[in-house]
C-alpha cells in the first residue's frame, strides 16, 4: 500500500495525520499504528500535569486507518473520498500517554452503497483503549488532480473527476462527473467529455485535426457518458468545412490505438478494435462494431448493428445489420445474425431482414428492383427493414453489396453476381 499516495486522497493534512504506518490485510482488514510522542501540540497542557491523547484523537486516529482501508478497495473510485457520518458504542478503555504505541485495528462490517460500517478498535501492548463502530460515506463531490498533472486554471472539472499523473489537460476543456483521465493522456481544444467517461495513458484526445486545410479555427469535440476510451486512442475535433464538430455518443468501447478523424459522428454504444481507423467525415450508427485493423473510408458510413471485419477497408457504405468483411474489395456476407440475438433484437425482426438480404444479395434483382419488391412485400413490414431501406437510398458513396465469393471444384475463384 502506498500511504503516501492515499494519504493525498485523505481530507486532511499535516500535523493531523494520526496514521504512522499500516499493514492492509485483504481488502476488509487493515492494521494501523500510531506513536505518540511528547512534542505533538495535542498532547501538553491537555490534562493538567498529565499528558494525554485526547479521546476525540485516538477516534479520529480510528476513522484515518478506516479511511486508507477503504480507499484501498478495487471497487472505490479514484476521486474519493472519505467522510466520518457516525459513531456508535464508544467505550475507552484506559488513556494513551506520550511514548505509547498505539496499534490500531478497522474491519470493514458492511457496506451499502457510499456507506460503510467499520468495527475499530485501538490497543496498547495488547490492551484495548478504545472500541467504536464507526459510520463512514465515501463522496465524490470533490476532484482529484495528481500533483504532476498540468491542468489549465481555464479548465472545468466536474466533481468525483480524476486526472492521474503527468495528464495534460488545456484550457478549453470541460470534464463531467466522474471522469477518469489516465496518465499521461492529453486532453486539449474545445472539447467536452461526459459523465463517467474513462480515458486511459496516452490517449489524445481533442487536438487540431490531421487536415491540410485546417488553419487553427476553434472548433469542437463532444464525447458524451460512459465512454471508455483506451491507452493510445487519437480523437481529433472537426474542422470548420465539416461543420467544426467531432461528436461521440454514450457507452462507445474504443479500444487502443484506435483512430477517430476530423469531423466523425460516432453513435452509442459501439465499439472500435485495436487499431481500428475512422477517416474523414465517416458516420457511425448506433450498436455498430469496427474491428481491429480496420479503416473507413472518408465520408462513408457505417449502420446501425453493422459488423466490419479484422483488417477490412470500408469504401463505401457499409450497410446495417450486415457483415462486411474483406479488403479487396469488401464483401457483403449478410445479416449479422449473431450481433442481433445479442442485442436482443426481435427474432420477428431477424426473421424479415434475412428475406429482406436474400433480395439484395442472393436474387437474380439488380439494387433497385431488389428495393422495390422489400417495399411491396407487406410481409417485410417493421422498422429495421424500412431503415435498410432509407439507408441505401439515401446513400451518396453507394453501399457494400457486392456478394460473397465462391469456389469451384477447380479452385477458380469466381463472384455470385
Amino acid at each position: 500500500m502506498s500511504i503516501v499516495h492515499l494519504l493525498e486522497r485523505q481530507r486532511f493534512r499535516f500535523p493531523a495525520v494520526l496514521v504512522d504506518s499500516v499493514s492492509p490485510d485483504g481488502a476488509d482488514h487493515l492494521r494501523a499504528t500510531k506513536l505518540v510522542g511528547g512534542s505533538e501540540e495535542f498532547v501538553p497542557g491537555h490534562f493538567p500535569g498529565m499528558p494525554l491523547l485526547p479521546g476525540v484523537l485516538m477516534l479520529e486516529a480510528l476513522t484515518q486507518a478506516a479511511s486508507l482501508m477503504l480507499l484501498d478497495r478495487d471497487d472505490t473510485p479514484p476521486a474519493a473520498r472519505v467522510v466520518l457520518r457516525g459513531v456508535d458504542d464508544v467505550k475507552f478503555r484506559r488513556q494513551v500517554v506520550p511514548g505509547d504505541r498505539l496499534s490500531l485495528d478497522v474491519r470493514l462490517a458492511r457496506r451499502r452503497g457510499p456507506i460503510a460500517r467499520v468495527h475499530a478498535t485501538a490497543d496498547v501492548d495488547g490492551q484495548v483503549v478504545v472500541e467504536a463502530r464507526l459510520v463512514l460515506a465515501l463522496t465524490t463531490d470533490e476532484p482529484l488532480i495528481d500533483r504532476t498533472a498540468s491542468v489549465h486554471p481555464g479548465a472545468i472539472i466536474g466533481a468525483g473527476t480524476f486526472v492521474g499523473p503527468h495528464a495534460v489537460v488545456g484550457p478549453h476543456v470541460v470534464l463531467g462527473q466522474r471522469v477518469i483521465i489516465g496518465a499521461s493522456a492529453v486532453i486539449e481544444g474545445d472539447t467536452t467529455i461526459g459523465d463517467g467517461t474513462q480515458i486511459y495513458p496516452f490517449a489524445s484526445v481533442g487536438l487540431a485535426p490531421q487536415d491540410l486545410k485546417y488553419r487553427g479555427e476553434r472548433t469542437t469535440l463532444m464525447v458524451g457518458r460512459g465512454n471508455v476510451i483506451r491507452e493510445c486512442v487519437t480523437i481529433h475535433r472537426g474542422t470548420v468545412g465539416g461543420g467544426g464538430l467531432t461528436s461521440i455518443g454514450d457507452r462507445n468501447l474504443i479500444m487502443a490505438y484506435a483512430h477517430i478523424a476530423h469531423d466523425c459522428r460516432v453513435g452509442s454504444d459501439t465499439i472500435f478494435g485495436p487499431g481500428a481507423t475512422l477517416g474523414g467525415h465517416v458516420t457511425v450508427e448506433d450498436y455498430a462494431q469496427i474491428s481491429a485493423y480496420s479503416g473507413v473510408h472518408q465520408f462513408c458510413r457505417v449502420g446501425r448493428y453493422a459488423f466490419i471485419g479484422g483488417y477490412s477497408v470500408v469504401t463505401k457504405d457499409a450497410l446495417p445489420f450486415a457483415k462486411t468483411v474483406g479488403n479487396r474489395p469488401a464483401r457483403n456476407y449478410g445479416l449479422n445474425t449473431i450481433g442481433l440475438v445479442r442485442r436482443r433484437i426481435p427474432a420477428d425482426a431477424i426473421a424479415k431482414l434475412k428475406q429482406a438480404y436474400r433480395y439484395l444479395l442472393t436474387s437474380k434483382l439488380n439494387t433497385t428492383r431488389a428495393l422495390a419488391e422489400i417495399e411491396r412485400d407487406q410481409k417485410l413490414a417493421c422498422p429495421e427493414v424500412g431503415h435498410l431501406v432509407d439507408f441505401i437510398r439515401t446513400s451518396s458513396r453507394g453501399v457494400v453489396l457486392r456478394r460473397t465469393l465462391l469456389r469451384r471444384a477447380d479452385d477458380a475463384v469466381v463472384a455470385d453476381e
